[in-house]
């Protein structure tokens, strides 16, 4: 068993964007610039975008947080974003969410210019992911495709199931591992909500994938030995005996599924990690494709 080590994976593909920055600050260019939006004062969103800022002085980029009442106007949000579409010397901006809900969060996406949306969620660039055209992947599914090709985890001909059909995860890591690509190239089954004995499925796979939000839901019998797994879901769980009086746990029952599997992901410090190095990953394309 090899863990998959976001937090170290993540420091490497910092370092490596911090190099190009410092080549692009040497040379007298402007730095590249991300803007975050949070509305509100929701704990885990505030704790998010600080990390994201934190992320951004660590490589030299510039970065723009934009902080917003819990009780803004949708027509007012839309109205910064359109600010953002255009501002000279801006690369990409994220809108944290969730957002309050009273906002329409389908129209706010939509609002986002495409060439700006780093997070990678506006229909347009899914769309050009699904055809395998240049587009700013989902940070998320982008991480782990990264974690699996940088770990040298052969998926070409691989049964992949993963669980959960979100836009944001599961959905594009369907479309992600059926490409064909490396990593990609596998066998996938979705599954969801609706599917019956999930656990046929898992059995079966060499490469699990799951995004659930269910703490610790996949048992070791659900996994078969040697499988890689990939484990997005995080949850607080109550616990006495820490200081916080609560503790993340994943989807995955890791300390009984841990010694059955190839690689797995531990939470946190897996998946989550990857996403935001990935963000900055969009950032620096964008700063690239301006230029």
């Amino acid at each position: 068993m090899q863990i998959l080590d976001g937090n170290k994976l993540s420091k490497k593909i910092r370092e490596e964007i911090k190099q190009e920055v410092d080549a692009i600050l040497d040379a007298d260019k402007r730095a590249p610039h991300l803007a975050a939006v949070l509305v509100g004062e929701d704990p885990a969103s505030q704790s998010y975008v600080r990390n994201k800022i934190k992320d951004c002085e660590a490589v030299g980029f510039k970065s723009t947080l934009h902080r917003l009442s819990s009780d803004i106007s949708e027509e007012e949000l839309l109205d910064l974003i359109e600010k953002l579409n255009t501002e000279k010397d801006l690369d990409g901006f994220i809108v944290q969410l969730p957002l309050p809900k009273h906002i329409d969060q389908e129209r706010v996406t939509m609002a986002i210019n495409p060439d700006r949306d780093v997070d990678g969620f506006h229909p347009t660039n899914f769309g050009k992911m699904a055809l395998d055209m240049d587009a700013f992947l989902p940070a998320t599914p982008a991480g782990i495709m990264e974690m699996l090709e940088r770990y040298n985890i052969d998926t070409k001909g691989k049964h992949c199931v993963i669980i959960g059909r979100s836009h944001i995860v599961g959905r594009p890591m369907s479309i992600l591992m059926g490409r064909k690509t490396t990593p990609g190239n596998s066998t996938v089954t979705l599954c969801h909500s609706a599917t019956p004995h999930v656990e046929e499925f898992t059995k079966e796979a060499d490469i699990i994938i799951t995004a659930l939000g269910v703490p610790n839901f996949l048992k070791e019998e659900m996994v078969k030995e040697g499988a890689v797994v990939i484990d997005v879901g995080i949850s607080r769980v109550e616990d006495d005996s820490t200081k916080k009086g609560y503790k993340l746990v994943g989807d995955v029952d890791y300390e009984n599924v841990k010694d059955k599997t190839s690689y797995i992901t531990p939470v946190p410090g897996g998946v989550g990690p990857m996403t935001r190095s990935m963000l900055l990953k969009n950032t620096l394309l964008s700063y690239k494709r301006n230029k």
